[in-house]
């Protein structure tokens, strides 16, 4: 509560027990100070007791306001630097002040309950255990990262966690074992966490077999071969015209092709008839002039005598 709210208040709200002794404690010592001011030929005033505070040590060094309203009940607390002050400066035991600050800090400020440990469900994602970790870290007692870092140990800095939080780095196992027990997150949540953390480093799981996927594998394969290769595909269908022409080129090519083999089995009696009576003659033999040579030049004259 602020300080103007704690003014708008008004002297009806009621403080804890514990803040009302350490209140009355401060003001009997303010009382008891003034024996001493007495004897020095001063007055026990707030500003003379902020120079005896001020006068032990900068540790004690306070202001006579900040004094003045420790003593106001419409006022927040005062803090422990105040109350030592203030007690430094009245001659009164210090571990006493600090005994009676600690019992009205507590009532005024009673320890957070804290929740039921988070226990992290399936995660296989860095995503999902950075998800989990901050679930557990608002579940711990303590939620800062200087304490959670000091409970974990020495392999595993502020720095570290503010990294490990934030998904900027991956934790080891020992990283997340260490930071599960500074969060005191429990063997269930630990185990949970580890699970999902094993889950991550391995991976999605193969997809299971399928005893026809090696068929459409190839299909699909084949696919995407006619695709790139479109020069593969049938020819498109010609109209009337065009295979009229086709057509004719074809009955063309037949016809010389057979011309072409008659003239072949032509030459070939030719060779027959001129080679086979004369072989013991001059110039019959198959080495001689007259053989194949004599064949292609007789044509070359034209046809033979008697």
């Amino acid at each position: 509560m602020t300080r103007a709210a704690a003014r708008r208040a008004g002297p009806e709200q009621k403080e804890p027990v514990e803040l009302a002794v350490l209140r009355g404690w401060l003001r009997g010592r303010k009382t008891a100070a003034a024996v001493t001011a007495a004897a020095e030929g001063r007055r026990a005033t707030f500003e003379y007791l902020a120079e005896r505070a001020s006068s032990a040590g900068t540790q004690y060094v306070v202001s006579a306001c900040s004094l003045r309203q420790a003593l106001d009940r419409r006022l927040p607390p005062p803090t422990l630097r105040t109350t030592v002050a203030f007690a430094r400066a009245t001659s009164a035991d210090e571990a006493t002040a600090r005994r009676l600050w600690e019992a009205a800090d507590r009532a005024v400020n009673p320890p957070r309950e804290r929740p039921a440990p988070h226990v992290p469900g399936r995660f296989t994602t860095r995503t999902g255990l950075v998800n989990a970790m901050n679930r557990i870290r608002d579940t711990a007692p303590d939620t800062t990262l200087r304490t959670l870092a000091r409970l974990a140990g020495p392999g595993l800095s502020a720095s570290t966690l503010s990294l490990l939080l934030t998904g900027k780095q991956f934790p080891t196992t020992a990283q997340l074992a260490a930071f599960a027990a500074a969060c005191r997150a429990g063997d269930e949540a630990t185990t949970a966490l580890l699970a999902g953390h094993r889950r991550v480093l391995d991976g999605p799981p193969a997809p299971p077999f399928y005893r026809c996927a090696v068929a459409e594998l190839a299909q699909e394969r084949r696919q995407r071969d006619e695709a790139a290769r479109p020069w593969l595909a049938a020819e498109p269908e010609l109209d009337w015209y065009d295979q009229q022409l086709r057509d004719e080129e074809e009955a063309a090519f037949r016809r010389w092709a057979r011309e072409a083999e008659a003239l072949l089995d032509e030459l070939d009696d030719d060779a027959e008839q001129h080679t086979g009576p004369a072989t013991a003659g001059p110039g019959g033999g198959p080495g001689s002039p007259g053989g194949m040579e004599g064949v292609v030049a007789g044509r070359s004259r034209g046809p033979l005598g008697p």
